[in-house]
C-alpha cells in the first residue's frame, strides 16, 4: 500500500506502514484536523495524537484493542473536542505539553517537557516544546531504527509555512527559532511531517524556504 497523508473529514484513513509502527491518518471535524492512531507492531499498544473531534469516529479507528494513551499537541479547542469521550470510553492516560495543560478541559495526567520520552509499546516519541502557536505545543519525533525520523507537529508546522501565530511578531519569532533549532538543525530533509491540518509534508521541501518565512514574519 502507497501511504499519501491525503485524508478528507467522512473518509477513511489512511495507513502508513512502517516497520516497528503503524501510523493511521484521519480528518475529523469542521476545521479538518488530522488525528493520528500509533500502533507498536510488536505489542498492539496504541497511542492518540489529537482526540481532535468526532469521538465516534475516533473510536471506530481505535478498535476493540483500545488505547493506552492520548497526547494533546496544544491547547487550542479543535484539537481537544472528543478527548473527554475518548478517554472515558478507553481509560487512556492523557499527556499534554506542561505549559498548555491548563487550557485543556480535561485533566492532564502525564506533563510533558521538551526532551521527555513518551512510549508506546516498544516505541519511543522524543516531545519537542515549541513556544510560539500557544506557550505549550509539543511535537512528537519517532527516530525510526530502519529508516528516517517522523514528526507529528500539531499547528507548528505544516507545508508552506509556520502554524498561526496571530500577527505577533514576538510569537512567530519565537515559533520560527524553536522549529529550526529542534527540528530542521537536528533531523535529516527525509523527516515525514505529519502536522495537524491538512496533508503531510517533509522538512527537506519545507527547508529552501526558511529565510522567506522569516522575511515574510508569518
Amino acid at each position: 500500500m502507497t501511504y499519501s497523508g491525503a485524508v478528507k473529514v467522512g473518509g477513511g484513513a489512511d495507513v502508513h506502514e512502517l516497520t516497528d509502527l503503524m501510523i493511521s491518518k484521519v480528518a475529523v471535524g469542521p476545521m479538518n484536523n488530522n488525528a493520528y492512531l500509533l500502533r507498536c507492531r510488536a505489542t498492539g499498544e496504541q497511542l492518540l495524537i489529537d482526540a481532535a473531534n468526532d469521538a465516534e469516529t475516533l473510536l471506530q479507528l481505535i478498535g476493540d484493542d483500545g488505547i493506552a494513551s492520548v497526547v494533546t499537541t496544544h491547547q487550542h479547542g479543535d484539537h481537544w473536542q472528543a478527548l473527554e469521550a475518548v478517554v472515558a470510553a478507553t481509560g487512556a492516560r492523557t499527556f499534554a505539553g506542561r505549559y498548555d495543560a491548563e487550557g485543556i478541559p480535561v485533566a492532564t495526567d502525564v506533563l510533558v517537557g521538551d526532551g521527555d520520552t513518551i512510549r508506546v509499546g516498544r516505541v519511543e516519541l522524543t516531545a519537542r516544546h515549541l513556544v510560539g502557536h500557544t506557550p505549550g505545543s509539543i511535537a512528537l519525533v519517532y527516530d525510526d531504527p530502519h529508516g528516517h525520523p517522523h514528526v507529528f507537529t500539531g499547528d507548528c508546522l505544516f507545508p508552506g509555512g509556520l502554524g498561526n501565530t496571530r500577527k505577533d511578531p514576538t510569537a512567530f519569532a519565537s515559533l520560527l527559532a524553536d522549529v529550526e533549532a529542534k527540528l530542521f538543525a537536528v533531523l535529516p530533509d527525509e523527516s515525514w511531517v505529519y502536522p495537524g491540518h491538512g496533508h503531510d509534508t517533509t522538512l527537506g521541501d519545507e527547508r529552501p524556504h526558511l529565510a522567506e518565512w522569516r522575511e515574510r514574519g508569518w
